[in-house]
């Protein structure tokens, strides 16, 4: 993990500009020369306009799932034996069947609440208003926010069990669904085909389908990243794509180890992709990522090339005047854009002025 900051930038102008001969004295010398004096010289314009400063991290490319970036576990409450199972990468759709026991299928149901007791009427409860707004979004008639288990309950629930090859009761039992937030992504199968499916066990690991980055913020960043600001990604293959901090993690998390300290704890981010579709077919990918972490606008702006230091501290920009007279003007230096290198300069400049860079 690496993070630049306008320090490290102010640093990499000095020794840029020391390497190509550009740090002028500019105590007890004179502001201007005359341009016959001088080599041809390369400029570019003073901007007025936007700048970001960014911080820079390697994230990983990878599938969404819980808030701490661990995957769904599927839970299985059936007995008997693992008769179909799903493959890594499969995908299933809330009321589709997520595998089999006995050849008897287990419904994936979307939601929060785990299927604890057997539903049939009568029954009232969260959990019965969970299974409506299912049947009701599959298609069936039942009153998405109704807590009551009716006679239009099991209508709706008969034929769901008909269509998709469960026993028609017309009530739900603990082992005939799985209950999870969203549509999944099978990421792992812990399940064996043929093997013993007890209550209880884990079957599978899922997420869901849309990809995000995620990426660890050390103690210094993490009042700097907020939900919302932009970001850069840099995909395997070299194609850049943008996107969002989407959220940060709640719990901070200390590398394992004697040598973990407090200090070294980091937290995760979250980025969403603006187009996740360019990166499909990609999982647990390396990238790199600029985040621009603040910004400046309506700010007159040179390359960072273009400054020069001073022999008694500060910087300075030299300006080419009408006639071709060259000025050196002092700055006072602003926020560093490191993705554009270019820094936010005020001084007795405009913008449009042509200042001297380094012919490269």
């Amino acid at each position: 993990m690496k993070r630049k900051t306008w320090v490290l930038a102010a640093a990499a102008v000095l020794v840029a500009a020391a390497a190509i001969g550009g740090v002028v004295v500019v105590s007890g010398s004179p502001d201007a020369t005359p341009a016959a004096q001088e080599p041809p010289t390369s400029t570019v314009k003073v901007e007025r306009g936007a700048l970001a400063a960014m911080v820079s991290l390697d994230g990983t490319l990878t599938y969404r799932a819980r808030s701490d970036g661990s995957p769904y576990s599927v839970i299985n409450r059936a007995h008997g034996t693992y008769t179909e199972l799903p493959e890594a990468g499969d995908k299933v759709s809330c009321g589709a069947v997520l595998y089999r026991v006995d050849d008897r299928p287990v419904l994936l149901l979307c939601g929060t609440l785990p299927v604890y007791r057997r539903l049939r009427g009568g029954d009232v409860g969260r959990d019965v208003r969970q299974l409506n707004r299912n049947l009701h979004q599959l298609g069936y008639d039942a009153h998405p926010r109704d807590d009551a288990f009716t006679s239009r309950t099991a209508a709706a629930l008969r034929k769901l069990q008909h269509d998709k090859g469960l026993s028609v009761t017309g009530a739900l039992r603990v082992d005939d669904a799985v209950v999870l937030p969203r549509p999944v992504r099978v990421s792992r199968v812990t399940g064996a085909l043929g093997g013993s499916a007890r209550s209880g066990a884990q079957v599978a690991q899922g997420t869901s389908d849309t990809l995000d980055v995620q990426v660890q913020l050390d103690a210094s960043q993490q009042g700097e990243v907020k939900v919302g600001d932009h970001a850069q990604i840099m995909l395997p293959g070299l194609e850049s794509v943008t996107g969002r901090v989407a959220r940060l993690g709640r719990v901070a998390q200390a590398p394992a180890g004697q040598n973990a300290n407090a200090g070294a704890a980091t937290i995760t981010a979250y980025i969403s992709l603006d187009t996740p579709e360019k990166a499909r077919g990609l999982d647990r990918a390396p990238v790199q990522v600029e985040i621009a972490t603040r910004g400046v606008e309506g700010v007159l702006s040179v390359p960072v090339l273009a400054l020069v230091g001073k022999s008694g501290g500060g910087f300075a920009v030299e300006v080419v005047r009408d006639g071709g007279r060259r000025e050196l003007v002092a700055v006072k230096l602003g926020l560093f854009d490191t993705a554009r290198g270019r820094v936010q300069v005020e001084g007795d400049l405009r913008e449009g002025d042509p200042v001297v860079v380094p012919s490269l």
